[in-house]
């Protein structure tokens, strides 16, 4: 009927009301569909909310189908569009489903404010059918917290309503809902009743998922208590609806649920049946293509894990000086908490910093520079990050220089570079004075000599309002072998006084008062740097005068390296081309990164999540290598490494790399046996590349990148 009217307006909302319609039935296709053959009508008549509407639709769609990233994207996208019009109502259905998709990687924290906010946005449009499935939602995030008895007060007060309102949908959720609470309390009836009364509710109103998550989950009741002949048959029911309508996230769980089932029956073939499925379906999600990255991924929370840890810190630093056999114990614990929390950091990190490289081709104009703000941000977030984590490295003596050719003039225009902005910024001229042949390379650690030099470089920047920051090498003795250079970083800033400067290079050192200091950091800067001039063999020296500047300074006895000659912007990777890989990583997120750069170098990829299948795969079949994460369950990557390398198997002898997010991981002499290389999270792309290409050996008709 619109059709016939040629009304653009009303075409599209019919076609977003049918993909509603289908999404509920989850047809998700052609709910998709619709969704963007609404777009097209709403744009041709520059109609924002209808836009927002198949927004919201087409972002459902995808994280109900594992797609979670790029269905955050167009929720976010909708959700800004109902905030211009203050649209309460669609705020409020839209920030429910963002809480979700947080929900589902794992991401609690955002989660649990994207769901206040929901709640908040339906109490001023007095939308009592929203706020109760926030409720119904919060209700499954407090039972994870380990609150059930909170959750079901929540849960309790949402079905209330749900009755009230006469949302049947909305109740069978709400009573699906409080059947997982009595399943975590141990209340076998109770939780077999909601079940049960939460299936015949979702097939009354033809709710598939709803449906499908029910029975899965009367299954895991039946498989719990032991009734393994119930549950076979309430899980391939729900099997029925997922298959049928390709639901992934319950196909998933009806697969591993029948494998354990199965398998707590000594019913081998058929446990192994369902393991294969399983693993099938799981490979398919890792698979997804993620397009694009998370806004504001939760790593403000962790930072202030980080401020917990430095106080954590300073403790560590008086108990090392009382030398007591317990308090050398407790500065263990600490170091390995720390060890975990730069796993958690990292972690996170690693999967923003590939993505950025990932999309850094594909986007142009505009957003080219938000990805470029983006990996600005991040860079400087892992700064912050490693300045902590890489103090309580150095300060355990678990560190080493990675020597590698570098043509030295090269090196020091790229950190020149990478301050230029910010002294621009501030108005400042930052001048290299550089008097080393251009043509000289060495054998230099460039992560740790660029560390140094960035610090005293930014702080420079950061202490000086007027003049300007001059870097200068200086070859003051040369031989066959070795050169030796004067490092020097001058400012014209404020100056330090000779009482602070004996100050300024101890561990979470600030001259000013936090409260007071205009200028921010952790205060380990400039005691990494002392450490790692410490690791080169050097000491690091200041002259500084009231209100003239200050001058930091040392020298650096460096190997010569021959010349290497450089392919820039090299368009394929055919040094990899064909090769197949081995990948353990137990976080999904960058399991699926990590995949797509592979994929682009034309390497094939198979993924496990633990040590135990990584053991299993690679007693079946050769590897060209092997990506080995070190933090996983079942079994760890270092002990799964030491089986490969020594049980006899096809990959005995296969190059295998370690990545890991743990800052108290070090190269020591059993990782250098077990590991080719310890790549470090968050991954360098052409780190990552240039590891695996030298264990490569190349045609006749190719050559190695150095």
């Amino acid at each position: 009927m619109s059709k016939s009217l040629d009304n653009k307006s009303l075409i599209g909302k019919s076609l977003n009301q049918l993909s509603l319609y289908y999404m509920i039935n989850s047809d998700f296709e052609k709910s998709n569909t619709h969704s963007q053959e609404a777009i097209v009508f709403f744009k041709a008549i520059n109609d924002q909310r209808g836009i927002a509407d198949a927004k919201y639709n087409i972002g459902s769609i995808n994280y109900k189908t594992n797609n979670y990233h790029e269905g955050l994207i167009y929720l976010k996208e909708a959700l800004r569009i109902y905030k211009k019009y203050d649209d309460f109502e669609s705020q409020s259905k839209v920030e429910k489903a963002i809480g979700t998709v947080y929900e589902y990687i794992g991401d609690r924290s955002n989660a649990f404010s994207s769901y206040k906010s929901a709640v908040r946005n339906a109490r001023k449009v007095k939308n009592l059918n929203l706020e109760s499935n926030v409720f119904n939602n919060l209700s499954g995030l407090l039972l994870k917290r380990q609150k059930p008895s909170v959750a079901m007060k929540m849960i309790e007060h949402a079905i209330t309503i749900k009755k009230q309102t006469g949302d049947t949908r909305g109740l069978a959720f709400a009573v699906y809902g409080r059947g997982k609470i009595h399943l975590k309390q141990g209340g076998f009836k109770n939780a077999e009743i909601d079940f049960l009364d939460a299936i015949d509710k979702h097939n009354k109103v033809v709710e598939i998922m709803g449906a499908s998550m029910a029975y899965n989950k009367l299954g895991k009741l039946y498989y719990k208590f032991n009734q393994l002949d119930k549950a076979i048959k309430i899980v391939k029911e729900g099997l029925k609806l997922s298959t049928s309508y390709n639901i992934a996230m319950t196909k998933i769980k009806g697969y591993h649920l029948l494998y354990l089932i199965f398998k707590e029956q000594s019913n081998i073939n058929k446990s192994f049946k369902y393991l294969e499925l399983y693993l099938k379906e799981k490979e398919t999600i890792m698979n997804t293509h993620t397009q694009q990255v998370m806004e504001n991924y939760n790593l403000i929370n962790k930072m202030n894990v980080l401020e917990s840890e430095a106080l954590l810190q300073k403790e560590r630093q008086k108990i090392i000086e009382k030398k007591s056999k317990d308090e050398l114990k407790a500065v263990k614990l600490k170091q390995e908490f720390l060890s975990v929390i730069s796993h958690e950091i990292r972690t996170p990190l690693n999967a923003i910093t590939i993505i950025v490289s990932i999309l850094e081709d594909q986007v142009h104009g505009e957003s080219k520079s938000l990805i470029r703000s983006l990996q600005f941000a991040s860079d400087n977030l892992i700064n912050i990050v490693n300045n902590v984590l890489d103090f309580t490295k150095l300060d355990s003596k678990k560190t080493a220089l990675d020597l590698d050719n570098r043509n030295f003039n090269e090196f020091s225009t790229k950190i020149v570079n990478l301050h230029l902005n910010v002294a621009k910024i501030k108005g400042l001229a930052l001048v290299l004075n550089n008097d080393i042949p251009k043509d000289r390379n060495y054998l230099l650690d460039q992560t740790k000599l660029s560390q140094i030099l960035s610090n005293l470089i930014g702080n420079a920047i950061k202490f000086t309002d007027k003049g300007q920051i001059t870097f200068s090498l200086k070859l003051i003795k040369e031989d066959s072998k070795f050169d030796t250079i004067q490092v020097s970083v001058k400012d014209t800033g404020e100056g330090i006084t000779e009482a602070d400067i004996s100050e300024i290079f101890l561990s979470f050192s600030q001259i000013k008062p936090v409260m007071t200091r205009k200028q921010g950091g952790t205060g380990l800067g400039l005691a990494i740097v002392k450490k790692l001039i410490k690791l080169h063999g050097s000491n690091i020296q200041v002259k500084s005068k009231i209100q003239e500047g200050s001058e930091f300074y040392f020298n650096l006895k460096l190997e010569k390296a021959s010349k290497i000659v450089h392919i820039e912007n090299k368009p394929t990777y055919p040094q990899l081309k064909n090769k197949n890989v081995l990948l353990a990583e137990d976080t999904i997120m960058n399991a699926i990164l990590i995949k797509k750069v592979l994929s682009k170098w034309g390497v094939t990829t198979e993924h496990v999540t633990n040590g135990k299948l990584a053991v299993e795969y690679a007693q079946k079949k050769k590897y060209d290598f092997i990506l080995m994460d070190l933090h996983m369950p079942e079994l760890n990557g270092i002990d799964a490494t030491r089986i490969i390398r020594n049980t006899k198997n096809t990959n005995t002898h296969t190059p295998i790399f370690a990545i890991t997010a743990d800052v108290m991981t070090s190269q020591n002499s059993e990782t250098s046996i077990l590991f080719n290389k310890v790549l470090w999270k968050p991954l360098e792309i052409d780190k990552l590349y240039t590891a695996l290409a030298e264990k490569t050996t190349p045609s006749n008709s190719e050559t190695l990148e150095t």
